[in-house]
């Protein structure tokens, strides 16, 4: 599904994931990596195999598109260091070639020297590329002039359509409004916030391994 913003065409990926074709981007937001590890040692039992897939899925995005940057718009990983840490640094080596930044998220925790050791560049709150400006945590939209769309995650947005007999789905979404759009949450092991649609916004579910327009 592609959907315009500022005469650029961002690709809407049911992987939830984003494709901004003229800069060969990719754009995710909140894996949250090392949150399996954070639970398990505080007793909880969570399959280790989500953030195996989380990797995989990236990886595959990457080998289809092959783009020139991966952008992470914040809480790339959940906790404090833990195990789950060296799986990404085995990650981070087979794709060594590929430029990765990251927009700094309130889970981010872990010293900035062990992202930069894998080759991220680490912005503390904010990035601009034009005619973007990217955030992990939404920027105040009074802030914001028009001038520079704010791309962020933090959120987890989600709709819930409802059907016959009182059914209801809570599904994973894109949101877009005049001045700033929210992406879902990449990682598997992650909640989901119900976002309110106000006039004139637009709204993309994944459903059934696509993306669909509902709003």
């Amino acid at each position: 599904m592609e959907y315009t913003v500022k005469q650029q065409r961002l690709i809407l990926l049911a992987e939830k994931a984003i494709w901004w074709a003229e800069e060969k981007m990719l754009l995710v937001a909140d894996i949250h990596l090392g949150k399996v590890g954070h639970f398990r040692q505080a007793g909880i039992p969570v399959p280790t195999k989500i953030h195996h897939t989380d990797l995989h899925i990236l990886s595959s995005l990457i080998q289809q598109y092959c783009p020139h940057s991966l952008t992470i718009l914040g809480d790339l990983f959940h906790s404090k260091l833990n195990n789950e840490w060296l799986l990404f640094e085995e990650w981070c080596e087979s794709h060594k070639n590929l430029e990765i930044n990251l927009i700094k998220g309130n889970h981010d925790i872990i010293p900035i020297h062990l992202f930069e050791s894998q080759r991220i560049k680490v912005f503390p709150t904010t990035w601009e590329k034009s005619p973007f400006i990217f955030s992990h945590i939404p920027l105040n939209i009074n802030d914001l002039d028009g001038s520079l769309y704010n791309l962020c995650g933090h959120l987890h947005p989600a709709v819930t359509l409802n059907g016959k007999g009182k059914q209801s789905l809570r599904l994973p979404c894109f949101y877009f409004g005049k001045k700033q759009g929210f992406l879902p949450a990449f990682g598997q092991f992650t909640g989901m916030a119900n976002i309110t649609a106000r006039q004139g916004d637009t709204i993309f579910a994944i459903v059934n391994e696509k993306v669909v327009q509902i709003g």
